[in-house]
């Protein structure tokens, strides 16, 4: 996609597909396709305890309604990639985000907690399928030039729905006295993710037939038969992985309450004024609140991964990343299970290891499978990922509907951190075996 030369007239600048000004135009649009459902998947979590009271359910359901998303994102696996070869991405993506806003809109409605659970449902099969269309179309528009800065804008956009879930819910279920406005509010940012779908339709529309954009593939697609010529360096990356997820994201559907709970830290920062003067005020001081204490991990993601990532490529030493990453995790939720300390500082420490861990390990598996299996690779990292992230948030909820505490989930957690640990370990000692191909700079 050549670009035109410098002092093009000012139509060029709007409307050629030629023009950078254009591809940035889509890029801005496309990103915005999952902050909507970054926004509306922990909005749960983000409001857990006013859920308890209001529902009278126990910790357990809330763990529930995030097994219910990991389930539908197992299955999505094996046909979201395949109906994007099938339809396009333009049409595949839109079917997507009217599913994780169709979802949203059933939690939003439920009459019971059942109901809840099937737009959960609904909800993270779409989401999971958006994610995979949004690279298939990054790959399209940016492949052979900003690909790199397109898959972090999209990251950073997407993580910044999550940051917003966990520092505006609360207060907008306290503001407006009624958990439902919270859940409406991550309606409204599901449809306005769809409305930026369909500017990006259009875009793209426009830019194929000036372009000849070609369709890429869906990418993480399962094939069987490529699944026995993984090593066992693979194997140790995905093993690292699911047990990696599974005490991160598990641990922050309920952290919003954990931090309520031991440490008496309030739902809202409080603000006089109206209610956007209010939630500036709690974005301001996001990290005095139990939710804004979460958003810590997110936050340091979103400054610190693009560095990391970066160095990675000129430094190398993934593998060695990924074991110090692993050993920040099992002193951070010791700490927050057995002392008073305040959950700032073991959540620094989170935050670092989720930095270090996934900037190497992502990176790590299109070096350790052959260039035809890398769909196949990464599609059964995620859906044994999600395998993961299916089974312990509903672990960590009955652990804390059983001993009326966190601290068996801490050690739960510390556990997944330790063995995290040693599949560290192994992959370091393994890929010394096999010549150093993760240690080595761009996995040379």
């Amino acid at each position: 996609m050549p670009d035109p030369v410098p002092g093009g007239n000012v139509s060029a600048w709007r409307l050629d597909p030629r023009h950078r000004s254009y591809r940035f135009a889509v890029l801005f649009f496309v990103a915005l396709l999952t902050f909507g459902s970054y926004f509306a998947y922990d909005s749960v979590g983000a409001i857990a305890p006013t859920l308890v009271t209001a529902l009278g359910i126990g910790r357990e359901a809330i763990g529930q309604m995030y097994t219910v998303y990991s389930v539908a994102a197992i299955l999505s696996v094996f046909i979201g990639g395949l109906l994007i070869d099938r339809i396009g991405t333009r049409r595949a993506s839109l079917l997507f985000s009217g599913l994780v806003t169709a979802g949203a809109l059933i939690v939003a409605i439920a009459p019971n907690l059942w109901i809840l659970y099937l737009g959960r449902f609904v909800f993270g099969w779409g989401s999971e399928s958006l994610v995979v269309a949004q690279s298939a179309i990054f790959a399209r528009w940016f492949k052979g030039k900003e690909l790199a800065l397109s898959f972090g804008i999209g990251l950073t956009l997407s993580r910044l729905g999550t940051l917003f879930s966990f520092n505006t819910e609360a207060l907008i279920a306290d503001y407006f006295r009624d958990y439902r406005y919270a859940l409406w509010a991550a309606v409204l940012f599901c449809v306005a993710s769809l409305l930026s779908n369909f500017i990006y339709n259009v875009l793209d529309s426009r830019g194929e037939k000036v372009l000849a954009l070609k369709e890429e593939g869906g990418g993480d697609k399962i094939v069987l038969g490529d699944i026995k010529k993984f090593t066992s360096s693979y194997w140790y990356v995905t093993l690292l992985c699911v047990t990696f997820y599974s005490a991160i994201f598990p641990f922050t559907a309920l952290s919003t309450d954990f931090f309520n709970t031991k440490w008496g830290l309030p739902m809202t920062a409080g603000s006089e004024g109206g209610f956007f003067s209010q939630v500036f005020y709690n974005i301001i001081h996001m990290f005095t609140t139990a939710g804004g204490t979460t958003t810590i991990i997110i936050f340091a993601s979103m400054i610190f991964a693009p560095v990391f990532g970066q160095m990675v490529d000129r430094v190398g030493r993934r593998a060695s990343m990924m074991v110090v990453g692993s050993v920040l995790m099992v002193p951070a939720f010791l700490i927050m299970g057995f002392t008073m300390v305040p959950p700032a500082f073991p959540m620094i420490m989170l935050g670092a290891s989720f930095v270090l861990v996934p900037a190497a390990m992502w990176p790590s598996i299109p070096l350790l499978v052959e260039k035809n299996r890398v769909g196949t690779a990464f599609g059964l990292t995620t859906m044994i990922q999600n395998v993961g992230l299916a089974v312990f948030p509903l672990l960590n909820g009955f652990l804390r509907d059983t001993t009326e505490n966190y601290t068996a989930s801490m050690v739960m957690f510390s556990s997944l951190g330790l063995f995290g640990l040693l599949f560290a370990f192994a992959l370091l000692r393994s890929d010394r075996r096999g010549g150093g191909v993760l240690e080595g700079k761009e996995g040379r």
